[in-house]
């Protein structure tokens, strides 16, 4: 369970203030599949980034599982969030002069993956997402679909519990776009994880059994069976 707890979050002070979130409260259940949705600027990827620890609220909680995610030291933050959580972004964020194993290994080495078990689970990653014929092409040489699949393997690695996605198909083509979609949701249906997409993407955000909207940093409706609906405090 994910509960989000009178986040707000602003930016400079007095005449230079920016009220970015705006009192957010939202219930996600393990294993949903969420959309946060909202125009340029409704502080959809600010939500993301706190939710995942990536950020800090400037006030409020994001109790994960029964632990403050915020109230932790950043060291422990990190181990929580290499355990427990993947990234996917709309840029990739591959390593370009790196093979595909290479890629995949980064998340590992940082959660002290012993070699022998970084292998066998690399390959398992690899084989998801189609790319098991690419494991020492290097990224570079990858097409723009490839590269976000390539990304995807990286992120679920480690059988996260929660997955990431910020506008993961937002460079992609149409085909190219579909297949990322169909993967992701496959992936949370094998790997029973919690999926956290940010999208504008109407047809995508439709495929979601919750939609957060959000509007001026606030939480402007909630569809689907979270817990929480709008205005509501925990």
């Amino acid at each position: 369970m994910i509960v989000v707890k009178n986040v707000v979050k602003t930016y400079g002070k007095k005449t230079s203030r920016t009220d970015v979130l705006k009192d957010i409260n939202i219930e996600i259940p393990n294993s949903s599949t969420v959309a946060i949705v909202g125009k340029s600027g409704s502080g959809k990827s600010t939500l993301m980034h706190i939710i995942s620890g990536l950020d800090h609220p400037t006030s409020g909680n994001i109790i994960i599982d029964d632990v403050d995610l915020h109230k932790m030291s950043q060291k422990k933050m990190d181990s929580f969030r290499s355990k427990k959580m993947g990234f996917i972004f709309q840029a990739f964020f591959v390593e370009a002069n790196q093979t595909c194993y290479q890629n995949i290994a980064l998340p590992l080495e940082i959660a002290r993956v012993s070699s022998r078990s970084q292998k066998k689970l690399i390959t398992q990653s690899l084989k998801d997402v189609d790319l098991l014929d690419k494991i020492n092409a290097k990224a570079n040489d990858l097409s723009g679909g490839q590269k976000q699949r390539l990304s995807i393997a990286r992120a679920v690695v480690n059988k996260p519990r929660i997955i990431f996605a910020d506008e993961p198909t937002g460079n992609l083509d149409s085909v190219n776009g579909d297949k990322i979609v169909d993967l992701l949701f496959d992936l949370n249906k094998t790997l029973k994880s919690t999926l956290i997409i940010v999208t504008h993407d109407a047809d995508l955000a439709n495929k979601c059994q919750i939609k957060i909207y959000l509007k001026d940093g606030r939480v402007d409706s909630i569809e689907g069976n979270s817990k929480i609906k709008k205005g509501e405090v925990i």
